[in-house]
């Protein structure tokens, strides 16, 4: 393997992504960010949710919201529902892995809140149950996804699916979005 060809390719490969999406995402990024706002300002809460890698961004944009994106400010109410390990250890027990989101969403989430389910296949069995929940409860629902959307664009008000096969060219690109989701999130709000 040569490294710099390897380098240059995963770039081109990213790049390629980025401006397929920046053509597809403009139009549901607004929406997502819509929801959002409204949400907040209503005084409800965003519930983010997601497994492997995006339980990662789920924990990282919760994060953002709560305590700052880049500048110091009253926090936003948020937080990522994989980080409960107690939590997510008796549900997949005593309920079954695919319940694990859902049985939160249900004791958590109330009418108006945001509940942001994260999968690149759009067809992970807790997210997708986690969004009939959020549905069932009256919650807003917005998602992450790839490739074809999988079944969760029928779950979402709002969905951001981005246009690439990879799971790492989408995991890339949904931090970028969510990145900027918080800071447009943050100045709707005129908290910066």
């Amino acid at each position: 393997m040569d490294p710099l060809e390897y380098y240059n390719r995963e770039l081109d490969d990213h790049r390629e992504v980025l401006a397929k999406s920046r053509d597809a995402l403009a139009e549901p990024f607004q929406d997502i960010l819509r929801l959002w706002v409204n949400a907040i300002q209503n005084g409800n809460k965003i519930l983010f949710f997601g497994n492997g890698g995006s339980a990662a961004d789920a924990q990282h944009l919760a994060a953002e919201l709560v305590i700052r994106f880049v500048e110091d400010r009253r926090p936003i109410a948020a937080i990522a529902l994989n980080t409960d390990t107690s939590a997510l250890t008796a549900g997949a027990n005593d309920l079954g892995f695919e319940e694990i989101f859902a049985r939160q969403i249900d004791a958590l989430g109330q009418p108006g809140d945001v509940a942001v389910g994260i999968s690149t296949s759009g067809t992970s069995p807790n997210i997708v149950k986690a969004l009939e929940m959020a549905r069932k409860k009256g919650l807003v629902t917005t998602a992450f996804t790839g490739r074809d959307g999988g079944v969760i664009p029928k779950l979402a008000d709002a969905v951001l699916i981005v246009p690439a096969e990879s799971t790492r060219r989408i995991q890339e690109m949904h931090i970028t979005l969510g990145h900027m989701l918080c800071g447009a999130l943050e100045k709707s709000l005129k908290l910066v």
